[in-house]
């Protein structure tokens, strides 16, 4: 599949062997969820949007290879380490003026655009960070979403935990109860889809 789908950007690939080589690097998007995100942002032609979770940027760089010139990220993580990596790469991609990165707990940043009465205006969200607060970081994003803007979830099916009822533990059963929340949820639609680690499609109404 991935042989005749697969149209990697070298600077991606060269961020995505960068980040193999680190003992996190299980939190990297695949290659072909990447492009496919891509592909809906050109789709929906976004130009305002908003990444909750950065890691070593993958994610961010491809949104940004794909936005517009006018086109702006916010970026929210709170680890400067790896953060630093991200910002190295999207130096070398030339993209790292449409790029804000937020080094501070998500949560607070959201918090402070609602406040900044940026409610109904961003065209694109991808929500890629700490499992228990899911549904926190949703309820945050879907207010800031336009509306027929894109809302992206990452690990939704997580590694199929969700799926064995004997698994209790804290990042499983947050990510089950999201998932059944937003599949009742009538303020929008909803697809998931079995790519990378599985992958929640959400447009508002």
């Amino acid at each position: 599949m991935l042989s005749v789908s697969l149209q990697e950007p070298a600077i991606l690939q060269q961020l995505r062997e960068t980040t193999l080589k680190l003992s996190s690097h299980n939190m990297q998007i695949s290659p072909e969820q990447g492009q496919f995100m891509g592909f809906l942002v050109e789709l929906i032609a976004a130009e305002k949007t908003l990444e909750i979770g950065v890691y070593t940027g993958y994610s961010a760089l491809v949104v940004a290879l794909a936005l517009p010139k006018t086109g702006k990220i916010i970026a929210c993580d709170i680890n400067r380490e790896t953060s630093a990596i991200a910002q190295n790469f999207w130096k070398k991609a030339g993209v790292a003026h449409k790029i804000d990165l937020k080094l501070a707990p998500a949560l607070e940043t959201l918090d402070n655009l609602v406040k900044e009465n940026q409610k109904n205006s961003f065209d694109f969200i991808f929500i890629d960070a700490d499992k228990r607060n899911y549904l926190n970081y949703y309820e945050r994003s879907l207010a800031l979403l336009r509306p027929g803007g894109l809302i992206l979830v990452d690990n939704v099916l997580w590694s199929g935990k969700v799926a064995d009822s004997s698994n209790h533990d804290e990042q499983t059963l947050a990510i089950r109860t999201f998932n059944q929340a937003i599949h009742q949820d009538k303020r929008i639609h909803m697809c998931l889809i079995p790519v990378g680690d599985g992958l929640t499609l959400i447009r508002k109404r």
